[in-house]
């Protein structure tokens, strides 16, 4: 991404390092030029049996899908889930999809994951990846950096959007992944409070923070 854009780390102040009971919590954003975000998530916890580390690409500039990685090491298993969104404002690539597709399928002998019901499948790409092993660190290394790289390759192909429509379809699932709810987002609910939960989730992660400026800004 580097080599396609600029990248710019924003100062989130005391929410780049959250630590109590042993969780901790440490984010970074990178602005990505003027049309878009990424963050970083890494959190540790059960005196580190437990890692988790979170990637989400949040693009209002370009209309590419909304991508989440995440990978999580608990006491030497391992899974690896990168999900992609339909929060564009037209078809995504079928040539994308199925280069995702095939790194799946290059991986089928990798057991999948059990997903239960989430609101959010109806916008799930099928070409989102979801495996669990306790022997497959190279190749889930290797399956995180293609997605990545395809998803920097199609948003450096694409032209800009409109920047206002895409970013209120991220607003929409932010707003919902935060009233649904998710295993990380209730351990920050938790430790940590209702206003830092939202500020990470829908503020950092999704870069959303326009969200809860005008929540703030309507409060009698």
């Amino acid at each position: 991404m580097k080599k396609k854009y600029d990248l710019t780390v924003k100062d989130i102040g005391e929410d780049a390092v959250f630590s109590k009971k042993g969780v901790t919590f440490n984010t970074q954003v990178c602005c990505i030029g003027d049309i878009g975000q990424i963050c970083f998530m890494q959190v540790k916890a059960m005196l580190g049996f437990l890692k988790m580390e979170t990637v989400v690409l949040s693009v209002s500039g370009k209309d590419i899908p909304l991508f989440n990685m995440d990978w999580v090491s608990a006491f030497g298993k391992e899974t690896l889930i990168c999900e992609l969104y339909d929060v564009q404002l037209s078809p995504f690539s079928d040539e994308i999809q199925k280069r995702l597709c095939d790194i799946i399928k290059r991986d089928e002998d990798i057991p999948d994951t059990e997903q239960d019901e989430q609101w959010y499948n109806n916008i799930l790409y099928p070409c989102s990846y979801h495996k669990s092993s306790k022997h497959a660190t190279s190749r889930f290394n290797d399956a995180a950096i293609e997605y990545i790289k395809q998803m920097v390759n199609e948003m450096h192909r694409l032209d800009e959007c409109e920047k206002d429509a895409k970013h209120e379809k991220i607003r929409s699932f932010a707003g919902n992944l935060y009233n649904e709810g998710s295993p990380v987002l209730d351990i920050v609910k938790e430790f940590f409070g209702e206003e830092c939960a939202k500020r990470l989730l829908i503020g950092h992660m999704y870069g959303c923070m326009d969200m809860l400026e005008e929540e703030t800004e309507n409060q009698p």
